[in-house]
């Protein structure tokens, strides 16, 4: 008990209040150690010591030979003489003068349960979960550790824990082979990130009475930290090591002993082998690694055998390791005796005699000095029953590169020899996913010689796709496993609900939850996150198995999935690969996302909708590194969809179109059009397929080699519609029969070397003879003989979206001629006198433009009118419309009052402005002005910068000026020209030089005079020092901060001007779309049909023709070729991209090596006569 006392007091002067010893107070309540009560003596010692290491003072009890005659205590046994406690030393380790973060220790007593110890270190100290558990036993004291095994250790041990997310257990000291074990550690720490050095976790178990200087950790409050201080000695001491996360210091209540750890040790490995990894999967695989040892070292190898633990014993390493393997050598080399019956009733526990002879030979030859030799050979031979569960290393013949597959061998031997399952290798295989080593999967389990079954793969492929091991699930799915059986709707739910809570993903579909936390993962909120990020592009996804109409809103879906029974969940899913790949891509796993885009259909689509929703998410992501991830797996499947693209454009142009426009049921009636647009994919739509087919919408029925003067002309005189001035397609393919002419289309707007499709053509394959002629013949009837050719050829030129902007802009020009003449010559006034009958007819002509206006904001798309009314509002030019309308609106309201009239004027004069302004939007169209509007509006950017910067100099002029001029002026709107507007027109040289002369003119100093409006005079005081202000502002202005704006215009310039072809192209796509769904006739003639339009689509329910062009359903046959086209033509794509990266110089070289080690492999393991089960490959895949 004094021992304890004078324990406490060593540590009474360390206590700090943090607030981690406030969450750690409770350990010393449930935590024990233990203390000698009882004194042994121990005949060495001439009774000074107890056979416990401890002095005679510390006991509180005392056995001797004369006092207890018969009842003698001549053995210690730490149960019986040692008492328990609560523990005094626990909390943070700090090592002086390490410089390392701190280390958690804990003091406890030999009988602690594991599960409590082992709770401690992963709930409250926050050390991960091990996949892994590597005990690393023997090389203890001073034996001097050889040099291979330091770089088995250093390059084999630290590696694989780092592979697999590992515990290294050793003892903990600076001492033989746990200090290397530390040092092995500390080197990976330096070179590794911070999130590989969290992989490997060093646990020391030692000895608590073998540790130097342990009273410095004594502290009955806990120690956060304690300071340990190492004692630097030429010899290794019992110091602990400073490059352990954690040591458990076991106290059996002996002082200066080995072993008392090992009970301890061996539980916990027990206990550790029976918990479940991180993924849940497969419990945690414990290996112990045998390196040289003592004979004391059977008994501990003896004992974890016999609990099923696998060894490795690295042969050549010292006299226990060396023994094991000559016994695995010579006893099942030779031959043996058949055991008899009785024996073999009885368990093999009896070997023959002649086989304990072997063993006796050799446990002799290794341990010459050990008294009780039979004791060893019982030991041995127990050892050598339990063979299966032992792996050999032969270190100095196999390389430490190997050694992490040398791991994974001894733990699958484990595995077979206590599977009980039908399926031995099930367990090998949760190993080999468990450590993410499919190169030992392909080559063992997976080379043909197994017949894998679906059920065997299910648990495997779900671990494989939680975790983000995208090359087993490929394995997975070419052996046995069919993803049509395995995703069901309750899989897909469990995969959402497995998020990591730190993900954007998991933030989203949380957000949309706030009532309803038990519905994580359901599909209507699937369904709704997708829609927030897709938007309007497609429907809503997953509404098909709930049963629910397109127009369901998500809280009905929830009601709907509250109160009625969810039926859905056992249903396979529609779309299995699409499914994966949208939650890869919400993870931002690139790998697993592009494999699962490389299984799916329509790749052209799919990659685009992955870039959309990459790009949305990379908008709401605020850390940086994932943001720039996000974008670049973005631009890599924008990238990806046009390579698929191209070689489909090059295969077949009319098939490519149909692509285009092609309607998805996948992707909720989405087109991929529609997919680039909501993507942004500039890129994609600069693809001469795409342009083509724009300009055939554009151009509708009519040549594009047409002149503009011949539409121009043709406009102003209709009749010219039925002469040969203009050429239609229509006619011209029925006297060519039925050839096509391919092409590229080079220009965009002036025709040239155009590709001659109708847009009938897109509608039909070219295999297709038959359907296509029944399609010739449905077109023909349901045209030629309903309309005339008069009505025919008009409804041909007039519905072209090229003739709507043609006649948009002659109108709009008409328009605003008609706006400057009435406000330049014919503005009357107010009522009764105004306005004139041209003024009204103005009126009557942007009352047509606001019912168009109205119409594409709430009669155009499929949307609710909240999300209508948000895609109107987001375009800059509808803006602009806006704007100009409500400013119309203000005049006109403003100019009917005599005491408004002035003011509505001005209002007229500024909307004429932004009516003028509203051109530039026209001109987008023409290839050479398109470009350049771009570059203009990335100018006007810089120019808003240049302005901050010019404002914050004319203030500090203009006051400094005003100040220094004039020292008393009240009046508000003298002061404001003075101080900005003067400034701003002495950078273009307008200095008034009187001012600063001092010149007198009518002036006053009376401020009742200045007040009532007089000019005051100017102070002469400081006019030098106005000048030289002056000098200053226009150096900075005019030098500085112009040529500044000049070097953004030209930075802009040569940054936009390589990429305006493809904005511009990106832009051309809106324009078209937008005149596309236009009325034929301009304003004010629009009305009529605005008129006809209401009519025809309410009343008499006739669908639009003109929606096909750019969004078509197919079905059966011709969908399922076209996707089998594109599928081709993806594959051309993705083998040659791998034919590329198997010739590169760099696979060569990588090819070279693999061959010349497997040569070496080889020719090694013919010398040796070796010939295993297990062919392992030389590096991992």
């Amino acid at each position: 008990m004094n021992d304890t006392d004078k324990e406490h007091e060593g540590g009474r002067g360390r206590r700090e209040t943090r607030k981690s010893e406030k969450d750690q107070s409770w350990i010393s309540k449930i935590i024990k150690k233990r203390v000698c009560t009882t004194f042994i003596e121990d005949c060495l010692s001439n009774g000074a010591l107890c056979q416990c290491g401890g002095e005679r003072e510390t006991h509180g009890s005392i056995a001797t030979r004369d006092y207890f005659g018969a009842a003698i205590v001549s053995q210690w046994d730490s149960s019986q003489h040692s008492s328990e406690y609560p523990t005094d030393a626990f909390g943070e380790l700090e090592f002086a003068e390490a410089g390392r973060r701190h280390s958690h220790f804990l003091r406890l007593s030999c009988d602690t349960t594991p599960q409590m110890v082992y709770t401690l270190m992963t709930a409250h100290w926050g050390v991960p979960s091990p996949n892994l558990v590597v005990s690393v036993v023997g090389g203890e004291g001073c034996e001097k550790v050889k040099t291979w095994v330091r770089e088995v250790l250093r390059q084999g041990l630290v590696r694989a824990a780092q592979s697999t997310g590992a515990w290294i257990v050793t003892g903990g000291l600076r001492e033989g082979v746990s200090h290397c074990v530390g040092e092995a550690v500390r080197d990976h720490a330096a070179a590794a990130s911070s999130l590989s050095q969290k992989k490997v976790i060093a646990v020391g178990v030692a000895p608590w009475g073998l540790v130097h200087n342990r009273q410095q950790l004594i502290n009955a409050q806990g120690s956060f930290p304690a300071r340990y201080y190492v004692q630097n000695t030429s010899r290794d001491s019992c110091c602990l090591d400073n490059n352990y996360q954690a040591f458990l210091l076991v106290d059996d209540g002996s002082v200066g002993r080995r072993g008392g750890e090992m009970v301890f040790r061996a539980k916990m490995e027990d206990y550790i082998s029976h918990q479940r990894t991180g993924s849940g999967s497969i419990d945690v695989p414990v290996l112990c690694m045998l390196i040289s040892g003592d004979a004391a070292m059977l008994e501990r190898v003896d004992l974890s055998l016999k609990k099923a633990t696998p060894w490795l014993v690295l042969n050549g390493s010292g006299p226990a390791a060396d023994l094991i393997c000559e016994l695995l050598d010579a006893l099942s080399a030779g031959p043996m005796s058949p055991p008899s019956p009785q024996s073999e009733a009885e368990g093999s526990k009896s070997p023959s005699a002649e086989l304990r002879d072997r063993a006796r030979e050799r446990v002799r030859r290794h341990f010459t000095a050990e008294a009780d030799l039979e004791k060893l050979v019982d030991r041995a031979l127990s050892i050598y029953q339990n063979r299966d569960l032992i792996t050999v290393f032969h270190g100095e013949q196999e390389s430490s590169d190997d050694f992490d597959t040398v791991l994974l061998k001894a733990l699958v031997r484990a595995s077979k020899r206590v599977s009980s399952d039908a399926s031995e290798y099930t367990e090998e295989l949760k190993l080999a996913v468990a450590w993410n080593r499919v190169d030992i999967a392909k080559s063992e389990l997976f080379n043909g010689g197994i017949q894998w079954k679906y059920e065997d793969l299910e648990d495997s492929m779900t671990d494989a796709l939680i975790n983000d091991k995208p090359q087993f699930v490929r394995l997975f799915t070419e052996n046995g496993l069919n993803i049509l059986d395995y995703l069901t709707y309750r899989r897909l739910e469990g995969l959402y609900r497995s998020l990591s809570d730190s993900s954007l993903a998991y933030t989203l579909l949380q957000r949309r939850l706030t009532e309803r936390q038990g519905l994580a993962g359901s599909l209507p909120t699937m369904s709704r996150l997708l829609w927030d990020i897709l938007g309007d592009v497609c429907e809503p996804f997953y509404y098909s198995p709930l049963k629910l109409d397109q127009s369901t809103s998500t809280r009905r879906a929830l009601k709907v999935l509250l109160l009625e029974e969810c039926t859905y969940k056992e249903q396979r899913c529609l779309s299995p690969w699409a499914s994966l790949f949208i939650w890869a891509v919400l993870q931002n796993r690139s790998e697993m996302a592009v494999y699962f885009w490389e299984m799916a259909g329509e790749s052209v689509l799919s990659a685009l909708a992955g870039c959309k929703i990459l790009r949305e998410l990379s908008k709401l992501e605020s850390e940086t590194e994932t943001k720039l991830s996000m974008k670049e797996l973005s631009q890599k499947f924008e990238n990806l969809a046009l390579d698929v693209f191209s070689e489909c454009y090059q295969s077949s142009e009319r098939r490519s179109f149909t692509l285009l426009i092609r309607k998805s049921p996948v992707w909720g009636g989405a087109t991929c059009l529609q997919m680039a647009t909501a993507a942004d994919a500039r890129l994609f739509f600069s693809h001469d397929g795409v342009q083509s087919l724009l300009s055939q919408i554009w151009w509708g029925d009519m040549e594009r080699s047409t002149k503009v003067w011949k539409l121009v002309l043709t406009f102003f005189l209709p009749p010219l519609i039925y002469t040969n001035l203009i050429t239609f397609r229509l006619v011209a393919e029925e006297g060519k029969s039925e050839e096509v002419t391919h092409g590229r289309d080079t220009d965009s707007l002036d025709g040239g070397d155009a590709t001659v499709f109708s847009l009938a053509d897109i509608m039909q394959t070219e295999e297709d003879a038959e359907e296509y002629a029944a399609l010739r013949a449905k077109l023909k009837g349901a045209s030629n003989p309903k309309r005339p050719f008069i009505l025919q050829r008009w409804r041909e030129f007039w519905f072209a979206p090229v003739t709507s902007f043609l006649g948009n802009v002659l109108m709009y020009f008409l328009f605003l001629s008609l706006f400057a003449y009435i406000l330049l010559v014919d503005f009357k006034p107010p009522p009764p006198h105004g306005p004139s009958t041209l003024e009204f007819v103005l009126y009557f002509w942007v009352f047509t433009m606001v019912c168009e206006e109205i119409r594409q904001t709430f009669f155009v798309g499929s949307n609710t009118i909240y999300q209508r009314m948000s895609l109107y509002i987001q375009d800059m030019w509808n803006k602009c419309d806006i704007l100009a309308i409500s400013l119309f609106a203000l005049g006109m309201c403003c100019r009917m009052f005599p005491w408004s009239y002035e003011f509505g004027r001005a209002v007229f004069a500024v909307d004429y402005m932004v009516f003028t302004l509203r051109l530039i939007h026209i001109f987008a169209i023409h290839k050479q002005l398109g470009p350049k509007i771009i570059i203009v509006g990335n100018m006007m950017k810089d120019i808003f910068f240049f302005l901050f910067f010019l404002a914050v100099w004319l203030m500090a002029y203009g006051v400094a000026n005003q100040a220094l001029l004039y020292s008393y002026d009240p009046r508000p709107n003298w002061i404001f020209r003075r101080v900005f507007y003067r400034p701003y027109l002495h950078i273009f040289g307008q200095i008034p030089i009187h001012e600063m002369d001092g010149e007198r003119i009518q002036c006053t100093n009376n401020a009742t005079l200045i007040e009532a409006g007089a000019e005051p005079c100017m102070s002469t005081y400081a006019n030098w020092l106005v000048v030289i202000l002056l000098v200053i502002y226009l150096l900075v202005t005019n030098i500085l901060l112009v040529n500044l704006l000049i070097a953004m215009f030209s930075h802009t310039f040569s940054k936009v001007q390589e990429n305006s072809d493809t904005y511009w192209k990106f832009q051309r796509y809106k324009l078209i779309l937008e005149y596309h769904s236009r009325p034929c006739l301009a304003p004010p003639f629009i009305i009529i049909s605005h008129l006809h339009l209401f009519i025809k689509r309410r009343i008499r329910r006739i669908p639009s023709v003109k929606i096909k062009h750019f969004g078509e359903k197919r079905w059966g046959g011709q969908a399922s070729k076209l996707n089998m086209w594109e599928a081709i033509q993806k594959e051309n794509i993705l083998s040659a991209q791998n034919k590329r990266e198997r010739e590169s110089d760099s696979e060569r070289l990588k090819r070279t090596s693999v061959n010349s080690k497997i040569c070496w492999k080889l020719q090694s393991c013919k010398g040796n006569g070796e010939e295993g089960f297990f062919s392992w490959p030389l590096y991992p895949g």
